[in-house]
């Protein structure tokens, strides 16, 4: 199964990707990350990255199956899980499926295991981004505010097209929008803490309220200072200090 990793640190934590993206997009946060602490791992989903040509159904069960066959693979009994986006939903598939093996969570602008509402012409959008670089275009800029140079929404835009199929990007559309799970997960008593960029008009401060503090006991929210929904490429130093801040003691 395809990953990457960084760190060989005692606290193992496995870092799912969004929608858009793939194992590579974290790599923006490597040089910030403590690797004597922590040792990361990146899977890629199937259609995404290394994992390009592998069929799948594109499911939240699937991908968190993979997760855990992952983690059995490299010997991981018990681990963190940090999701950016759609990986946030992934992440809380594999806790409703594996309880005993989740130390800790941090969603990073995640989607929420209600899975997440839209009228008709955002789902045309969304659904269109399949099989359209420019719509991919339009949500990037959308959900960080409208405030990026083209240069950077063009390759954001450019590496998604290029790691990830039509298949697998339509099939986890219809999965992290429309798979409603959370009564599994509400009341869990693990440890959550959420970070959304201010910039997000979405996935922000709102909805994790109404979703992720409703449902998790011990959660806590931040919202990141000039960042949107890519807090991975927008603010990286702030992002990965607060995400080792949160494991560190857990």
């Amino acid at each position: 199964m395809a990953y990457e990793e960084y760190g060989d640190g005692p606290h193992a934590v496995v870092a799912l990707h969004g929608w858009f993206g793939s194992a590579r997009e974290w790599r923006t946060l490597h040089p910030h990350l403590d690797g004597a602490a922590f040792r990361y791992v990146f899977p890629d989903y199937r259609g995404y990255g290394a994992r390009l040509d592998e069929p799948g159904e594109h499911t939240l069960a699937e991908a968190a199956a993979d997760v855990l066959a992952l983690a059995d693979s490299l010997g991981l009994e018990r681990f963190s899980l940090v999701g950016h986006s759609m990986g946030g939903a992934v992440m809380q598939r594999v806790l409703a499926d594996a309880p005993h093996r989740v130390r800790a969570m941090v969603g990073i602008s995640p989607v929420p295991a209600g899975g997440v509402p839209f009228d008709d012409q955002a789902w045309a959008l969304f659904s269109g981004a399949a099989d359209d670089r420019a719509n991919r275009r339009v949500i990037v800029d959308m959900t960080t505010g409208n405030r990026l140079s083209g240069v950077w929404l063009d390759a954001v835009v450019d590496r998604s097209w290029r790691n990830s199929t039509p298949a697998a990007v339509a099939g986890y559309l219809r999965a992290w929008a429309r798979t409603d799970f959370h009564t599994e997960v509400a009341g869990s008593p693990v440890e959550v803490k959420v970070i959304v960029g201010e910039h997000d008009p979405a996935l922000g401060p709102d909805m994790m309220e109404a979703t992720f503090r409703q449902w998790y006991p011990h959660c806590e929210l931040e919202v990141l200072s000039n960042a949107g929904h890519y807090a991975i490429d927008e603010t990286p130093v702030a992002l990965a200090t607060s995400v080792e801040r949160f494991l560190a003691n857990r």
